[in-house]
């Protein structure tokens, strides 16, 4: 199994974690590490995100993307693994006794600002 492969799936599996935690968007994590850790152009990476989530929300937008070339079928394949997995993962941790409403508040509000200041500040 390449690097590339264990990226993409540890990226899936990172997506999933803060999906199950914080019921956000996959895309917000996908993108933004495809793009700062994997050196992806934007569109391509948004195609790919869009590709990953295509059942059911993506389906439209990943058929635009794909038209463009903007879409690696592989790649999405692998990051709906980690998806998966990391949803149930992510859900058993936020719904865990010794987690609060506020910690998790605060969680969500610190990996926010640091995707913020990582896309500001470095390319």
């Amino acid at each position: 199994m390449s690097i590339v492969w264990v990226q993409l799936l540890l990226i899936g599996l990172a997506a999933g974690v803060a999906g199950g935690m914080f019921g956000i968007g996959g895309g917000a994590i996908m993108v933004p590490a495809m793009v700062l850790l994997m050196g992806m152009e934007q569109k391509f990476a948004t195609g790919t995100s869009v590709a990953a989530q295509i059942l059911p929300i993506g389906i439209l937008a990943a058929y635009v993307y794909y038209q463009k070339g903007n879409v690696n079928i592989k790649y999405s394949i692998l990051i709906a693994v980690g998806l998966v997995i990391g949803n149930y993962f992510g859900a058993l941790f936020a719904n865990q006794p010794f987690i609060s409403g506020e910690t998790m508040k605060k969680l969500y509000g610190v990996f926010l600002l640091a995707i913020g200041f990582r896309y500001l500040l470095f390319r």
